[in-house]
This record gives C-alpha cells, structure tokens and sequence, in this order.
C-alpha cells in the first residue's frame, strides 16, 4: 500500500530546494544509482565527493558530469576500495583532509550476488566485507565530521534482505559450509540494516543530533547484476529490465536522496518504493520486517563488527 506522506506521486526531487551549502559523500558514484543521486544533487547546487574504486571510471564520470551540468559543478572523487580496509582507512585520512563539512554520507556502493565464494584480502567472505565491514569502518571514521556538521548516515540496503535466513550466522560468517549467492547476499545487506538501526539506538542514549537512515532502490537498471552476478542471474535480470517491474537508475535514486535531504522521516524504518511487490512505484515509507532489528541480533554484530574492523565506536 503506498505511503501518502507524499501525496500519490511519492517522494520525488522537485521537493528538494538548493542544497548549494550542502556537501555530499557517495560511495560507488561511477554508474547506475549513485552516479544518478550524484547528477540529481549536483543540479541543486551541492558539492559531492564520490568514493569509488576505480580511478579510471571515477575520472570518466566526474568528466561527464561536468560536460553534463558545467565545468564549475563541484564533483570530485576520493578513491576507496570498500574491500579493503587499509583503503578505507587511507580515504577516511584524505576525507578527513579536504572535506570540512559531511551533511550526508550516502552508503550507495555494494556487490551482489557473487557466484562462488570469495574473500576480501582481510579475509572476510566478498558480500560482508564490501557491503557491510567497508561502511561501517567508514561511518565510523569520519562519525566526528558528520556529528559536527549535524549531517546524516544513509544506509542503502536491499528488499534481498528477506532472501535468506533473516538473521545473522554467527558460527559461520563466511559461508564456508552454505555459501549460497543469494543467502549470503542477503546476510550482507541485513547486516547493513542492523547496523544502522543500531546506531541509531546508541545515538539516542548518546543524545548525539546525527540522522541514520535506511533504504532501498527497488528494481532499478544498474549495473549491479551485470556485473558480480553469474550467467544465469544476469541473463534472468536482462529479461526482467524490458518489463514494467524495473524502474530507471535515477528513479532507483530517490530513496537515498530523500533519506539524505527530507525532513520528518521516522528512524525504524525502510524507505523506497511502495508500488507492486514495492519493487517499483512512487517513494514512501515501505515494509520493514522485525526480524531487521532484533536488538540482541544487532547488539552481537556490533561488537563483532568492532573487533573485525579494530575500529571502536566512542559515542558515550
């Protein structure tokens, strides 16, 4: 049922004003819906700082974004594979540097669907570690410029969530006797969620004024599949891109700018499509399943999220 907070049409960016003080971080802002969140800021005046992977895509898009909205747009990018903590690390340094203000930190970038099982070079199966570790490092590490700007955390997740076991394997983080693509995708973004959700708890006893947020694109045209899924999974997502039940990559962006810019959205929830399956539609206020906070679920993987990335989060 669709959420009428924003009338029939949902959220969309004709709500956003100037944001031209603003300043916004977005991982993985070279293509699909982080490149159209990008876009769509930029348009507004705001100054974004992309965090990507790959200096030669990072540098094409900054490229077309300024032939696209001028030369003076203000779109940079700091490089950062989410897959290595010693590189988010480094980018925090950088950030850290040259960024003075962080209104929103957009956790856009992640892999999915990732046929056999991989590990990251510290070990962590590929999905979990990109996905979740990478951000919430990342969070972690700049927390003290977002708080003093009074900005935002926005976490982009998936409705994949509800795909595997809805909850954390503890015993067995890597998937070393279940690996399943899907299952252990799932894993990862519901351990996005939970972080955030989390925080948003600890933020509220800490009586600390930073907004944490959770979304998700719906069925958007990104590169996502294309790229980490096998053969099978691309080619059933390529058939289902010609139907009405995908939406473009820049409607898929506009969970992640309302979570980023509007005012009065509640905490313990999932934002993003309401349409059919909530899979495309206008932009509200979705399905959140229970299972997504459960607090001694959430309280567990912080802490072991802490002691994997060796980075503690003082909020007190």
């Amino acid at each position: 049922m669709a959420d009428k907070t924003f009338g029939p049409e949902g959220w969309t960016p004709e709500r956003l004003g100037s944001q031209a003080d603003k300043t916004f971080l977005i991982t993985g802002g070279t293509s699909g819906v982080g490149f159209e969140a990008a876009r769509i800021l930029l348009g507004k005046g705001a100054k974004v700082v992309m965090l990507n992977r790959s200096v030669e895509r990072s540098t094409a898009a900054v490229s077309k974004l300024k032939g696209e909205l001028g030369a003076d747009a203000d779109v940079s990018y700091v490089r950062m594979d989410l897959a290595e903590l010693d590189s988010v690390r480094e980018a925090a340094v950088e950030i850290l540097k040259v960024v003075p203000q962080i209104d929103a930190l957009i956790c856009n970038a992640a892999i999915a669907q990732v046929p056999k099982q991989k590990l990251t070079v510290d070990g962590f199966e590929s999905m979990l570690g990109t996905n979740h570790y990478g951000h919430f490092l990342l969070s972690g590490l700049l927390f003290e410029r977002i708080a003093e700007s009074k900005g935002r955390i926005v976490v982009v997740a998936s409705l994949g969530y509800k795909m595997g076991i809805k909850t954390i394997q503890f015993d067995d983080m890597n998937w070393d006797k279940n690996y399943h693509q899907n299952k252990t995708y799932s894993q990862s973004k519901l351990a996005q969620m939970m972080f955030a959700y989390e925080l948003q708890d600890r933020l509220e006893v800490a009586n600390i004024d930073v907004g944490v947020y959770v979304c998700h694109p719906g069925s958007s045209k990104t590169s996502l599949i294309a790229t980490s899924g096998n053969l099978v999974t691309r080619a059933m997502f390529r058939l289902m891109s010609m139907s009405p039940l995908v939406q473009t990559a820049e409607q898929g962006a506009y969970p992640e700018l309302m979570c980023a810019t509007e005012e009065g959205l509640e905490k313990r929830a999932l934002y993003g499509p309401t349409g059919r399956n909530e899979w495309v539609g206008p932009v509200g206020k979705g399905t959140l399943e229970s299972f997504a906070f459960e607090k001694s679920v959430m309280e567990r993987l912080w802490s072991m999220s802490e002691k994997e990335t060796g980075f503690d989060w003082k909020l007190a």
